[in-house]
């Protein structure tokens, strides 16, 4: 049996793995963030305000912590941050800081903290207009000889879910002034607007990979359920828009989007088997492992958001059996957080005592 100094000897020193666990911190990581408070929200919409407010506030500290993160990785590893914005595979995942943004406002919303909304929405809003036009450039324009449609995976409707997000907490806003709700309604109804037409385009891509270049099992990453998490905003969003007060583009928009939001929560039901039995055959056939990653709360905030679009949903449109369908998901989703969560503990308490993060299981 090795000594016990030997045995330390092969361990890293705590602030050597510290450093290096930041250096590869993925760029998707605020997916925490919304899967936390999107699970919240459901609970709010069900009742449980208590439980709810412990989730804000745990998704609120992960917020402050992350972007604590994300800066000092930004000062010491510039490099690394740069390689991912230009990586088709991860570059999307910097969008759930915009996500992250619009969940916490609408969280916010509900305890009644309407300034603090309004502050996230401005600065996930400024992200986004940044991000939105730089990550494309940096992923599409560059050349790096492998080909790019063969590198999109569903990280990319992130982009699409960070339009949303925001329609989502803009529509909840009250403005104070006629001109103010004008503006409003335009900024609304634009953000739910880009989203959709991102959402049609990616998956026409994601499509086009599947259909070319195939798909493995190690392939099929948990962020292919934002597929599905997508078309849930979206009809939280077009609920949103469509109880809005009236206003001249609100009510240009209201009928269409009236009618498409039943479309597309039909298609995210539609999609859950299908994601579902995909998970079955990437760990149960493959036997690929199910360890804690990141990505993982890329499935909960899909199944977060489907309670909460089909309870807001079955509220507007008077379908007490699809706000029975959102009840039954938020357990669901609350199971899924709890599982990710303990996933999340087991991961850090191994890193800090120097274990082997390859052990941490999700069994």
């Amino acid at each position: 049996m090795p000594s016990s100094s030997a045995t330390s000897a092969t361990i890293p020193p705590l602030a050597v793995r510290a450093e290096q666990a930041l250096a590869g911190l993925a760029p998707g990581y605020f997916a925490l963030v919304m899967a936390t408070g999107i699970v919240s929200i459901a609970l709010r919409m069900a009742g449980a305000d208590g439980a709810a407010l412990v989730l804000l506030v745990l998704a609120a500290v992960a917020a402050a912590v992350l972007t604590a993160l994300y800066t000092l990785r930004w000062a010491r590893h510039r490099d690394r941050m740069r390689a991912d914005a230009r990586n088709p595979e991860t570059a999307f995942g910097f969008f759930t800081i915009v996500a992250a943004a619009g969940v916490l406002a609408v969280g916010l919303q509900q305890v009644g903290m309407g300034m603090a909304s309004v502050v996230l929405l401005a600065i996930g809003a400024a992200i986004w207009i940044v991000l939105g036009y730089v990550l494309p450039w940096q992923v599409l324009m560059r050349r790096d000889g492998e080909p790019i449609l063969a590198r999109t995976n569903g990280s990319w409707f992130i982009w699409s879910v960070a339009s949303q997000s925001l329609a989502v907490g803009l529509s909840g806003l009250k403005p104070a002034t006629p001109a103010y709700a004008d503006l409003l309604g335009v900024l609304t109804v634009m953000a739910w607007s880009v989203g959709t037409i991102l959402y049609a385009g990616i998956a026409v891509l994601v499509i086009l990979r599947i259909v070319h270049f195939g798909i493995t099992p190690q392939q099929f990453e948990p962020t292919y359920w934002v597929a599905m998490g997508a078309l849930a905003i979206a009809v939280v969003a077009g609920a949103g828009i469509y109880a809005m007060d009236p206003v001249p583009m609100v009510d240009a928009a209201r009928g269409l989007i009236g009618g498409t939001v039943v479309i597309f929560w039909c298609f995210a039901l539609w999609q859950i088997p299908l994601l579902a039995g995909a998970g079955l055959w990437r760990h149960l056939i493959h036997r690929v492992p199910l360890r804690y990653v990141p990505s993982l709360w890329s499935i909960v905030f899909p199944l977060g958001m489907f309670a909460v679009a089909s309870m807001r949903l079955g509220r507007v449109e008077h379908l007490p059996l699809v706000e029975g369908v959102g009840v039954a998901g938020m357990v669901i989703a609350v199971f899924a957080w709890a599982a990710v969560s303990a996933g999340l503990v087991v991961t850090l308490v191994r890193g800090v005592l120097g274990r082997s993060s390859r052990r941490a299981v999700i069994e």
